[in-house]
């Protein structure tokens, strides 16, 4: 019990201002004089058998294992008040403000990862671990990259498509345009000069390609 409480000592001597000030304020369920300690694993293994049946006349042993599964991030520890999220007067229904904004959460979750203790941070939005699971879940939430969905973009970039084919057309109809020019008298009685409008999908802008007769 006295090698623990040094361990504490040592550790809370180390940590910064803001966690101590944290801890000092909200101590961790973990560190509570009632916790339970964490139990390692172990690994049973079985001795003095026979080649016919293992398990016959066997001692069970348990020793530690070499590669223990490593600890979640988030421990279920039971919280009085968590001083991350809002809590409600069970007495008059009213809502309080957590006691830490979502700024100085993500200040303090940045202390603990640096110094070794997120293990011992409440649960909250600003929590690496749950950041990470909803970023698997929901992914970058930008507008536009989902599934089945499109960038709204520019409004150059919206009627570029249109406009190129637009352009297409008429340069496929060149020669024969050259052509019937010369056919006229070089001008004479053409009738395929632009009226000086815009395609009816762009007419709200005042600008887009000119229609031909």
């Amino acid at each position: 019990m006295a090698a623990v409480a040094h361990e504490h000592v040592r550790l809370a001597q180390s940590l910064p201002r803001q966690l101590l000030h944290f801890f000092k304020r909200f101590p961790p369920p973990q560190l509570s004089p009632g916790a339970p300690p964490p139990r390692p694993q172990t690994v049973q293994v079985v001795s003095d058998t026979s080649s016919s049946n293992p398990n016959a006349g066997g001692a069970t042993i348990e020793v530690p294992a070499d590669d223990p599964s490593p600890t979640p991030l988030i421990q279920n520890a039971k919280w009085k008040r968590n001083p991350f999220l809002a809590h409600k007067n069970p007495t008059t229904g009213n809502w309080h403000a957590p006691h830490y904004s979502l700024r100085r959460q993500a200040d303090l979750f940045r202390l603990a990862v640096e110094y070794n203790v997120l293990p011992l941070m409440p649960e909250s939005p600003k929590h690496p671990e749950i950041k990470a699971a909803k970023r698997v879940e929901q992914g970058l939430r930008v507008k536009g990259t989902g599934e089945g969905q499109r960038v709204k973009g520019k409004y150059w970039e919206r009627t570029l498509k249109s406009r190129l084919e637009v352009r297409r057309k008429a340069m496929e109809a060149m020669p024969d345009m050259i052509r019937t020019w010369k056919e006229t008298g070089h001008g004479r009685g053409w009738k395929k000069y632009p009226r000086g409008r815009t395609l009816p999908d762009n007419r709200r802008k005042g600008r887009g390609v000119l229609e031909y007769a």
